[in-house]
């Protein structure tokens, strides 16, 4: 995960938000998130961090892509896809692996949502060896987690869904050096000028980042479109979690960035918080990143404030 960065001006595409209403019901639906799903996140997680270090243009990397792609099929059935590219680094080309997943929504002219994580972890982490590799289960793993889990839930979706989502798992959001228009975001660089190019029409962009820290507490950072920032307050307010959800003073680089940068309207979702006492980072990019600092609570915060954003999201396009 990227850390803060300084920046003048930043362009935004707003989205028209009217406040917090229940679940949409008109054409399909958003189903809720549940405690049940936030255990299968937690799991999805330990499941997957099991494969160890998948740090970008890694063999590591690759298998990781291909574990995701398998996994999700078994979820949801085929149309996994792993989309692969080259892109310049300051090591030379690598190659990367994003995969991607889309569901309809039961009217062809709903609303696009897009869900995002990254799965790549940092590489050169103090301590790391062959045989004790950095798993990052939060940095990378935990939102990984959430968006199996998300995917699960809504293939399940009976009465079909209320918007066409894409589930975006990236690869390439670390840097190996420091972050630049060639080191780091590199699967989210490459997806938002793609769909840009392709003019696909996306309602909202939501980037889930480092969400499943046992002491969550998530800080939306000022680079986020300001309507999304307003209906995340609001929908925690509406669901009693606003005491786990504020709105950050600090911009973050995050995957959510090139999504911006073209014109689309975005929000990171992330505590940039983690570590051994309120208000530290010391557990970010190193050794202590590992499966007993999350919780499945965690796991169900962020589960139901993204479903509840996206049931309103849906409800103000047909206003």
């Amino acid at each position: 995960m990227a850390g803060y960065l300084k920046m003048a001006a930043l362009a935004v595409v707003a989205v028209v938000v009217v406040g917090c209403r229940d679940q949409a019901t008109a054409i399909g639906k958003i189903p809720q998130f549940t405690a049940a799903a936030a255990t299968n996140a937690f799991k999805e997680t330990e499941e997957f961090v099991a494969l160890g270090s998948r740090a970008a243009g890694s063999e590591g990397a690759r298998l990781a892509a291909q574990y995701l792609c398998d996994r999700i099929e078994a979820l949801v059935g085929e149309g996994a896809r792993i989309e692969s590219f080259e892109d310049d680094t300051p090591y030379g080309v690598r190659t990367f692996h994003n995969v991607i997943v889309e569901l309809a929504a039961a009217h062809a002219s709903a609303p696009r949502i897009v869900l995002l994580s990254h799965f790549d972890t940092k590489r050169d982490i103090p301590g790391e060896t062959a045989e004790n590799p950095f798993v990052g289960a939060n940095d990378s793993g935990s939102s990984t987690g959430l968006l199996l889990s998300l995917a699960e839930l809504f293939s399940s979706s009976g009465e079909g869904l209320a918007c066409h989502v894409m589930f975006a798992f990236l690869d390439g959001e670390e840097c190996a050096i420091g972050y630049s228009d060639r080191d780091g975001l590199h699967g989210s660089r490459h997806l938002a000028a793609k769909l840009r190019r392709e003019g696909v029409a996306i309602k909202a962009v939501i980037l889930a980042d480092m969400i499943g820290d046992s002491d969550l507490h998530l800080e939306i950072p000022r680079n986020s479109t300001p309507e999304l920032r307003l209906l995340a307050l609001k929908c925690a307010e509406r669901l009693e979690l606003r005491d786990k959800v504020s709105l950050g003073r600090g911009f973050v680089l995050d995957d959510h960035q090139p999504f911006l940068d073209v014109g689309y309207a975005a929000i990171d979702l992330i505590d940039f918080k983690f570590g051994s006492a309120p208000g530290l980072n010391d557990y970010w990019h190193t050794m202590e990143d590992t499966m007993d600092k999350l919780s499945v609570e965690s796991f169900e915060v962020t589960g139901r404030l993204i479903t509840a954003m996206m049931a309103e999201l849906v409800e103000t396009g047909r206003d």
